[in-house]
């Protein structure tokens, strides 16, 4: 099997270069990229269109303090630091 080098690889690029024009070779070059990339992530199982997963309400409201409870808590702080 031959290998590949660097000067091999030029000519490549100096071929498509002229096959495809200066305008197309980076689109060419973005699609085979994500084409690669749709391929390993199906051999590996993920999969990128998935949306993450959403926190159920209950959880986000075991996270997040009411803001009735927030704004009461800070007058309450408010009025204790102004007594003399």
């Amino acid at each position: 099997m031959p290998n590949i080098g660097p000067f091999e690889l030029v000519i490549v690029l100096i071929i498509a270069l002229v096959f495809l024009g200066p305008k197309r070779l980076p689109d060419i070059g973005r699609s085979l990229g994500s084409g690669m990339r749709q391929f390993k992530d199906g051999l590996s199982g993920q999969d990128a269109e998935t949306p993450p997963e959403t926190i159920p309400a209950e959880a986000r409201a075991a996270e997040e303090p009411e803001p009735d409870v927030v704004a009461a808590d800070t007058a309450e702080q408010a009025s204790t630091s102004a007594r003399p």
